[in-house]
């Protein structure tokens, strides 16, 4: 069956196993990556940043990093750097801090500054997090034209004050997520690249569900579902 046909799952459905060949991309698509940085607040990946409430760069075993309270703080970039790609891996180095059990910390978001991000329909990408006591598990979310796909896995947990690596790729099959260079979950996906916008860092764009952690780094490639050995940001040990 064509992964057109495949039925869309709904928001808590896993689809784990049977779909683990991540496709590899044609060679002229790959390679072309992007990496931001967040070591200040001024510029981030050659970006202009705007800030809300009092994010903090501090210092960190990965080095520095941008500190996010969990109430107001928030940090916004005019770009959505996975924009026209058919394939990518969007990575992240964070680390979660306990706090609210719904937290969304890292948006893209096609569209300009009249976009409606509350709308249920439109074209993003998001990491978040669920925190349950001093663990948390991941969720990752992507909607578009035609797709509206979470993967979400309540039973795999980690603990928060420590840095972690999560991911999140899309083979132009089959959509993943992975934390630590683990898959969490995977669904079979009928994606179509999403147009430029902008990003929101420490919580979603319309200002909900703050983040409370740091944030090191975010890495973008553009062409290519990068298997684990192959992520462009390191994995914590």
């Amino acid at each position: 069956m064509s992964a057109g046909r495949l039925p869309m799952l709904d928001r808590r459905t896993l689809l784990i196993g049977g779909l683990a060949t991540i496709t590899a991309a044609p060679a002229a698509a790959r390679g072309r990556a992007e990496i931001w940085t967040f070591d200040n607040l001024k510029r981030i990946g050659g970006l202009a940043v705007r800030c809300e409430g009092g994010p903090r760069v501090i210092r960190s075993p990965l080095g520095r990093a941008i500190e996010f309270d969990g109430v107001d703080d928030v940090l916004f970039l005019d770009a959505h750097p996975l924009a026209g790609a058919s394939r990518f891996t969007f990575e992240a180095l964070f680390r979660p801090d306990g706090g609210a059990f719904e937290q969304r910390w890292f948006h893209l978001e096609s569209g300009g500054a009249g976009t409606d991000p509350t709308a249920k329909t439109g074209s993003r990408m998001l990491f978040e997090i669920r925190v349950e006591g001093a663990e948390w598990y991941l969720d990752t979310f992507i909607l578009g034209p035609g797709y509206r796909q979470p993967l979400i896995v309540p039973e795999k947990r980690f603990p928060v004050g420590r840095w972690h690596h999560v991911a999140q790729s899309y083979d132009g099959t089959v959509y993943r997520a992975f934390v630590d260079g683990a898959l969490q979950a995977q669904a079979a996906l009928r994606f179509t690249p999403q147009g430029p916008g902008r990003a929101s860092i420490g919580m979603r764009m319309n200002k909900v569900s703050p983040f409370r952690g740091a944030v090191r780094q975010a890495a973008f490639t553009k062409g290519e579902a990068l298997s684990p050995d192959a992520f462009r940001l390191p994995i914590p040990r």
